[in-house]
């Protein structure tokens, strides 16, 4: 026993460094010499350290250099080409050229010509500029086109709201129970949210903080192991939910935080990590055994209701509807919204917010950011998340703060994710300090802003 005691390092100071080494570290046969700088991670406080650590620091990073976003958006150019009569008088020459002596040859009677094509002369540019007028006037270049007949046919009719329903081209969108879908877990996500009082009330060893380095470090895990978004938000749905009736001393924190994600994991990857993966990331700080018996104690108190209700969940729902009718959705909207709602897990006073109301107001959010110039609710996005600009307003506000002051955070997991490449670099966009209170008066939502 002592040995096993020398072995666990109760806290995350090598965890990130350990997992690199494991997964990308070279083979024993072909081990070169690297220096230490090279393979040093970043160094994490122990847990058992922290007492009443703010999440926020006073000290700006003068380092983060902000871009102001421009008003240019992501839109889908339509070809002023003709891409089906194009060469309708090429193939008109080539076809009366080739053709001219067998032409010649056979009768000119109209009786011999077929009733449904109409015979021009090469010469008569004008009708054939008349006829590609005509068909182009009433083709639709997309194959999916027949679906967005009706959503212009809407607008023209200035109907209250853009139907995004009605493209039934792709199954996976189930267009004909969407809209069942998601009352219903508008109806589940009341019933599996935690309570939003646990750290006062319950939680005697461990505080806020300690709940944000705990996410902050399995945002960092979670994007080693390259697992999805929605197991993230299901490990900090179950975390909250156990930790809501369960008293937890600190050190026992991190072996909650891994054993939330290996549920989470096995219900949303296709390949999950086995135990063994979570034990090393916690720089076998915790037996297989002890992270078995946590994940059974979890499994227990949740009643193996694996399925919640997530902010993921209604932004894919929302994103569809902030879209509206383009046919190219804008990735740069999407990497900030998640962004936003990422950022709220970290924060222990969100959850007074429901998953809906956060996704509502990310999205809300990441529109105001992306152009501050123009109205970012309109009434499709108010009747597909069916809040109203003006309930939105007090989760807008936090979230503004904490987008606001990411750049000075002392948790830099989600600001450093989507400060890359991939994710268009949205954690430097300037965010604005203020927006502007019309922007909440539902009588004064514009039908037609997208």
């Amino acid at each position: 026993m002592s040995n096993t005691n020398q072995n666990r390092r109760p806290s995350f100071t090598s965890s990130t460094e350990s997992s690199m080494r494991k997964r990308h570290g070279p083979s024993s046969s072909s081990v070169k010499p690297i220096s230490n700088t090279a393979v040093m991670a970043k160094k994490r406080a122990p847990l058992g350290n922290i007492t009443n650590q703010k999440n926020e620091s006073q000290i700006p990073n003068s380092s983060v250099d902000f871009a102001h976003c421009s008003n240019k958006s992501a839109k889908l150019k339509l070809a002023t080409t003709q891409p089906v009569c194009v060469n309708a008088t090429s193939l008109l020459t080539q076809a009366s050229s080739s053709s001219k002596s067998d032409d010649e040859t056979k009768s000119t009677c109209d009786s011999f010509k077929s009733p449904r094509v109409e015979y021009i002369d090469n010469e008569d540019v004008s009708a054939v500029v008349s006829i590609e007028r005509k068909a182009f006037s009433s083709l639709y270049i997309t194959p999916i086109n027949y679906c967005r007949r009706y959503v212009l046919s809407e607008m023209e009719n200035k109907d209250k709201f853009i139907n995004i329903d009605n493209n039934d081209a792709d199954p996976q969108l189930c267009p004909t129970f969407a809209c069942d879908i998601y009352n219903h877990l508008r109806a589940a996500e009341a019933k599996k949210r935690p309570a939003v009082d646990y750290m006062e009330t319950v939680q005697k060893d461990v505080n806020s903080s300690m709940r944000g380095i705990l996410v902050d470090w399995l945002v960092e895990v979670s994007e080693e192991y390259r697992l999805v978004p929605e197991t993230l938000y299901l490990t900090v749905n179950y975390i909250d939910r156990y930790l809501s009736g369960n008293v937890i001393s600190r050190h026992k924190l991190q072996l909650l935080g891994v054993a939330c994600m290996m549920v989470a994991a096995k219900y949303e990857e296709i390949c999950a990590p086995q135990v063994e993966e979570f034990c090393y990331i916690t720089d076998n700080t915790y037996l297989k055994d002890e992270v078995l018996d946590m994940e059974s104690a979890v499994l227990n108190y949740l009643k193996f209701e694996m399925s919640a209700p997530t902010a993921k969940c209604f932004l894919i729902r929302f994103f569809r509807a902030a879209h509206g009718v383009n046919e190219a959705p804008c990735m740069q909207l999407e990497c900030m919204a998640n962004y936003i709602a990422e950022l709220s897990l970290l924060e222990y006073t969100m959850l007074s917010h429901s998953p809906s109301l956060v996704a509502a107001s990310a999205i809300f959010l990441a529109k105001y950011i992306l152009d501050p110039t123009r109205r970012p609710w309109n009434s499709t996005l108010q009747h597909y998340t069916q809040y109203g600009a003006m309930e939105l307003r007090g989760c807008v506000k936090d979230l503004q703060r904490f987008c606001s002051n990411a750049h000075v955070s002392t948790l830099p997991a989600v600001r450093d994710k989507y400060s890359q490449h991939k994710y268009k670099f949205v954690a430097k966009k300037f965010c604005p300090s203020i927006i502007l209170p019309e922007f909440y008066n539902n009588s004064c939502i514009d039908q037609f802003s997208n």
